[in-house]
């Protein structure tokens, strides 16, 4: 299988849609999945993960299912910071990157958020929800998740599959997909506005261990 996440194109946040830059970056996308070929199209069911979907869903022809679980708002409620500018994610707030950075946060792994300066905080009942998510979808697909970052092939599957959905969402949901602690992959790793990150689930003797072949690739959109 090959499981390709999309962040939505340029938005506006309020009111929840796309700017026409991202209508357009939209279009470039629903262009590149035709040459790639798409099986399944998954969404947010956030308006500007909808509207960055259509263009494909209607280039090929192809349903849209909608995922609430992937909808930004969850993320924003519990992994964000509340400063007195208003909230600010944790991967934008400086105290909490240069935290992040430290030898201390990178020893404590995948439990990044038993660290005492986010005692108090839903981070770990976020990471976990959204972790019985990632769990529940990729075995819809025939990929049952065992440990560090290996499923066991339940269902032979050779669909392309895409997922439009969200940055910060991305960040967690990615992180826990690849078996890289949060920390680290909203630090060092970026995902644009409506680039394409591609991962390979190869079976390999009854399991598989999800590689990336490309992570947001935004060469369609120049």
């Amino acid at each position: 299988m090959l499981f390709i996440y999309i962040r939505h194109g340029e938005p506006t946040y309020d009111p929840d849609d796309l700017t026409e830059l991202g209508r357009l970056q939209a279009q470039a996308v629903a262009k590149r999945l035709a040459i790639i070929g798409v099986d399944r199209i998954f969404s947010s069911t956030s308006n500007r993960a909808i509207q960055t979907a259509l263009p494909t869903s209607e280039r090929l022809n192809k349903e849209i299912t909608y995922l609430d679980f992937a909808d930004e708002r969850h993320v924003w409620d519990n992994l964000t910071l509340d400063t007195p500018s208003g909230k600010e994610w944790l991967f934008h707030n400086k105290e909490i990157v240069d935290l992040f950075y430290t030898k201390e946060m990178m020893d404590l792994g995948h439990c990044w958020y038993d660290h005492p300066a986010l005692a108090g905080k839903p981070c770990k009942e976020e990471m976990n929800r959204i972790q019985t998510e990632r769990n529940r979808f990729f075995s819809s697909l025939g990929y049952e998740y065992i440990d560090n970052g290996k499923y066991r092939v339940i269902k032979e599957n050779n669909d392309h599959v895409v997922m439009f959905a969200h940055q910060g969402f991305g960040f967690a949901f990615l992180s826990l997909l690849l078996n890289i602690p949060y920390p680290c992959f909203c630090t060092r790793f970026e995902l644009g506005h409506a680039e394409i990150t591609m991962i390979e689930f190869r079976n390999i003797g009854g399991y598989s261990y999800p590689k990336v072949i490309s992570l947001s690739d935004g060469s369609h959109l120049r």
